[in-house]
């Protein structure tokens, strides 16, 4: 995208947008281009650096305990990760909140195990794919389902995926250590996974 196409869209000159890029550039942003030509943005997330207040980061250290605690092991790998990259780049007054353990997460059930890897379903989720199921009920019986993933739910005790059930042609729920089967397929389903985030709260409402 040129730099005059990226000044109309944000109301500011193209010197702002050469001197912005810059400076994104400069603190790491994966944008390659040049100016009189244009500019890419690489896939991959980006933040600047960022300054915490003291509640804040005792929030952030809360929430990646309640992750390493009770997510699956490859979200506890990259919360360890965040936290240790908070961790360096804090003072030594901001490292005692984030040690301090002030706010403490209280003991879960251990969830049971999934067949079908999170990591699976959270790539469903990601790209929008549709996924063929085979779930077992709590009476053991099986069904085939091709469901919409839209989101991983983790209440104590049980790792839930929220989804549109072609089947049934509407949301439901499945527990995911009941899914025995889970094969992603190539075909995106037809709506926004946001859009349908969005209706799937306004009916728990």
């Amino acid at each position: 995208m040129t730099a005059q196409v990226l000044a109309e869209e944000l109301g500011v000159s193209v010197r702002t947008v050469y001197r912005d890029i810059a400076t994104l550039a400069a603190e790491g942003a994966a944008i390659q281009g040049e100016a009189g030509l244009g500019y890419v943005m690489q896939p991959g997330l980006f933040l600047p650096p960022l300054g915490f207040e003291r509640d804040e980061l005792e929030a952030l250290a809360l929430g990646l305990a309640w992750v390493q605690g009770r997510a699956d092991p490859v979200l506890g790998r990259a919360a360890d990760n965040a936290l240790a990259k908070i961790h360096a780049m804090l003072p030594p007054e901001g490292r005692e909140t984030v040690e301090g353990e002030e706010a403490l997460i209280g003991p879960s059930p251990e969830p049971p195990p999934a067949v079908v890897p999170l990591e699976r379903l959270r790539d469903a989720i990601r790209r929008q794919r549709k996924l063929a199921i085979v779930y077992r009920d709590a009476a053991g019986a099986q069904s085939a389902r091709v469901v919409w993933p839209i989101a991983l739910a983790y209440p104590d005790g049980v790792r839930l995926l929220v989804t549109w059930c072609e089947t049934r042609a509407g949301f439901r729920t499945f527990r995911v250590d009941r899914i025995v089967e889970g094969a992603v397929a190539e075909e995106r389903y037809p709506r926004s996974r946001r859009a349908l985030l969005k209706d799937w709260r306004a009916q728990l409402d």
